[in-house]
């Protein structure tokens, strides 16, 4: 079917469409009673390795609010778990590596990824594509070099990113072979997602802000930079969003990696956005997800700024600045979704 036919496709390529698209970041976790009820115990990647069960909870978003796109149920560091790295996703802390990245010997246990190793990431998306409407696509991501890169040298989320800025400054050589291994991985997994059904993609940096606007340019941008490059190659009609917390600072140069739509989190008007990175860029964003949680009047009050923000430019993908909390009220997300199509609709 034609893209147009795809509110999120059509707003991709700042076309205009029936209304402004909407999805969420995390949409597809913690806050549903429906996700909890199926959802199980232990790791996400042992839920994620059952393509039956991360079909199901992908989808159920989707039917619950409506919304535009289908975000794959996976993880950033499933590429790094499924070639034996040795990280894992504990509950209540998140990735986890008992022997950090700290040494060139280290990399042995960074291989690339094969599509071998994430047959189970294959099924889950044809399983969804299968189920869904044409006009909702799915969306495939992956965790750009750094922020994967951070979890395995940091060995656990970090505030300070002490041992990940001690790498790239200490041994500049071992940093950027890390960071190509991941860009390799990052290509792979996407382009697996991507041949499988999935019809736009999403890279995650979501802890690039933590870097300088040089440190970025010098020991991540090339790196991010070959994602983008690789997946256009290959794909060279599907659309990459770009996106990063606190990433002010950053965003020319997280657009000049390659993207056709550029993430805001809540701390960047769209407006300033434009202004500074053309008046025909495609944002996604960029309701911050804290009003969601101080109830219905106050997200969609926030929701409203963010639609006068846009002024109706047609490249806006409707989304949170950041996940959405795992407290978040489902009636809230859905009143949400509501108001924007409804005030949004041609």
């Amino acid at each position: 079917m034609s893209d147009d036919h795809s509110p999120f496709l059509a707003a991709a390529g700042g076309r205009r469409t029936t209304h402004t698209p909407v999805w969420f970041m995390r949409q597809a976790g913690r806050s549903l009673p429906e996700y909890r009820a199926v959802r199980g115990e232990g790791s996400i990647l042992d839920a994620i390795k059952q393509p039956d069960l991360a079909a199901e909870i992908t989808l159920q978003p989707v039917r619950r609010y409506g919304v535009d796109a289908a975000v794959l149920y996976s993880d950033i560091v499933v590429p790094a778990h499924a070639v034996g790295f040795g990280i894992d996703v504990a509950p209540g802390t998140g990735p986890v590596a008992a022997e950090p990245l700290r040494h060139r010997a280290d990399l042995e246990r960074l291989r690339p990824l094969h599509e071998d190793d994430i047959t189970y990431v294959a099924k889950t998306v044809e399983r969804v594509v299968g189920e869904l409407d044409p006009s909702v696509p799915v969306l495939a991501f992956a965790g750009a070099p750094f922020t994967v890169g951070s979890y395995l040298v940091e060995g656990r989320p970090s505030r300070t990113y002490t041992h990940t800025k001690a790498l790239l400054h200490t041994d500049e050589a071992l940093w950027h072979d890390v960071m190509e291994r991941l860009a390799g991985m990052a290509v792979t997994f996407i382009d697996v997602q991507l041949r499988h059904g999935a019809r736009a993609f999403q890279l995650f940096d979501s802890w690039a802000g933590a870097l300088s606007r040089a440190d970025y340019e010098r020991y991540v941008l090339p790196h991010s930079s070959r994602v983008f490059a690789e997946l256009a190659a290959r794909h060279p009609d599907v659309p990459g969003i770009h996106f990063g917390i606190g990433c002010d600072h950053l965003l020319e140069a997280m657009v000049a990696a390659g993207p056709r739509i550029i993430g805001l989190d809540w701390r960047t008007p769209i407006a300033t956005a434009r202004q500074r990175l053309g008046a025909d860029t495609v944002v996604q964003g960029n309701l911050d997800p804290a009003l969601v949680l101080a109830g219905a009047d106050v997200a969609l009050a926030g929701a409203e700024r963010v639609l006068a923000d846009n002024a109706r430019h047609p490249g806006h993908v409707f989304n949170l600045g950041h996940g959405v909390d795992p407290a978040s009220d489902p009636g809230v997300l859905q009143a949400v979704v509501d108001l924007v199509h409804e005030r949004t609709s041609a």
